[in-house]
């Protein structure tokens, strides 16, 4: 037996604790409770508390058998840990989906949890799909290992924007320069068009990976029922936020012959032609949004990146990847979010809350922006009962919550690209961490 002083392990007090229990009041606990209670537990941060029991029903008879009840554990509770994927919500939980993703992400690169280690020869590109420019913002230049300066402008006469503000900025920045992110001139940054991208980022991927199999079998010489007989796609992507609050999408993109055994597509489909294919797709999508009076046309960003997925190290940009590296990668900003010093976790229930964010001015006007275009009724993602996600305003207010582009995964299978209703950068796993668009 061990005698400790009363000390609440969980949110809520156990019974014995409180305002009433002195110093010198002590609780019993058997090695056996702790042990039990600390499995329980785990390292989670904010444990969900159930109550209950679980009865086995015979459907003969009618006849009931207790299974399970929580009165069995210490405190008359059990333990469940939150599963929260956010980093700065739960370290523990987090951990283990990151721990998670990655496992899944490299089976579908390299073999592993039943997929033959052949599917490592596979073509299969890495591609960053980024935001276009909604105005000239401090960024963190590199080549190689070097860092640039960030916008240098030698020309006197481009170096004022409309505004008479500086937009030039000879400042090599560290990684945890604040600046980063920071529009140069807050009245020449379209903040509509970065929010509504954020909206509609999920809409724009779903058009990419629509668009990618038509310019793949266009490449090869096919028509697309020729190509379908051939190859299968199958890709994992995650969202993340850049520090201008922007979404922008990674993504591993496979090719598979048809079927579910993993065989490989025939020798003339190259990494290099799904690279072409890649950045083919991305220059084609686009999305009108009709918003309140005016139209809106979005798209994705001309920097689009893709590399072959090999078993290299990562070097300088354009070489292959390790396919270690690529799952560590996709992990990482599988639990990420925005770490932006004064930006809630939880949601604005109320406009009055959005002037008192202690975060920068170009954060405060993504959710100020977030929060007027819900207000709009004619837009079909706003509503009269609106919410906010605080995190870089993900997407326009909704009566119930907010949408933000997350992560789609699955192993060399399946898995789509959903929202979600937090900031972060999510894995979503569906029937396996590797999914195929639809044909």
């Amino acid at each position: 037996m061990i005698t400790a002083a009363t000390a609440a392990l969980a949110p809520e007090p156990m019974p014995g604790s409180g305002s009433g229990v002195t110093a010198d009041d002590t609780v019993t606990v058997s090695w056996a409770d702790f042990k039990a209670w600390e499995h329980q537990l785990t390292t989670c941060t904010h444990p969900v508390r159930l109550r209950g029991r679980i009865d086995a029903i015979d459907l003969a008879t009618g006849e009931t058998a207790p299974v399970y009840n929580t009165d069995t554990e210490h405190g008359g509770v059990l333990h469940v840990a939150c599963g929260n994927r956010r980093e700065t919500a739960c370290p523990a939980c987090s951990a283990v989906y990151k721990r998670d993703a990655r496992q899944l992400v490299r089976a579908g690169l390299a073999g592993g949890k039943g997929i033959p280690e052949s599917i490592a020869v596979h073509p299969c590109v890495f591609a960053t799909l980024t935001a276009p420019s909604f105005g000239p913002v401090h960024a963190r230049r590199m080549r190689g290992k070097t860092v640039l300066p960030c916008r240098p402008r030698r020309d006197a006469n481009t170096r004022r924007c409309p505004h008479g503000r500086d937009i030039s900025c000879p400042t090599r920045h560290v990684e945890a320069d604040p600046r980063l992110g920071q529009p140069m001139c807050p009245d020449c940054y379209d903040y509509q068009a970065a929010v509504l991208f954020n909206a509609y980022a999920g809409d724009l991927w779903r058009r990419f990976i629509t668009y990618l199999p038509r310019h793949l079998a266009r490449l090869a010489g096919l028509t697309q029922k020729a190509f379908y007989e051939q190859v299968r796609i199958r890709f994992v992507k995650v969202a993340e936020y850049q520090a201008r609050g922007v979404v922008h999408f990674h993504a591993v993109i496979r090719l598979d012959a048809p079927g579910d055994d993993f065989w490989p597509p025939r020798l003339s489909y190259v990494p290099s032609l799904l690279c072409d294919a890649i950045r083919q797709a991305v220059a084609a999508v686009s999305l009108v949004v009709e918003h309140g009076d005016q139209a809106v046309t979005l798209t994705f960003g001309a920097q689009a990146d893709a590399r072959p997925v090999g078993r290299d190290t990562i070097v300088a940009t354009g070489q292959p990847l390790s396919s270690d590296a690529v799952a560590n990668y996709i992990a990482k900003y599988a639990t990420k979010t925005l770490a932006v010093p004064g930006v809630p976790d939880t949601r604005i229930r109320h406009a009055a809350e959005i002037p008192g964010l202690r975060c920068s001015a170009h954060y405060r006007a993504m959710i100020t922006t977030a929060w007027q275009l819900g207000g709009n009724r004619h837009d079909p993602r706003s509503g009269s009962g609106r919410t906010c996600s605080a995190t870089a305003a993900t997407s326009l207010p909704s009566p119930a919550a907010t949408r933000s582009p997350s992560a789609s995964s699955a192993p060399p299978a399946s898995a789509t690209a959903a929202p979600s209703a937090t900031p972060t950068a999510n894995a979503t796993l569906g029937e396996g961490p590797w999914t195929r668009p639809s044909s």
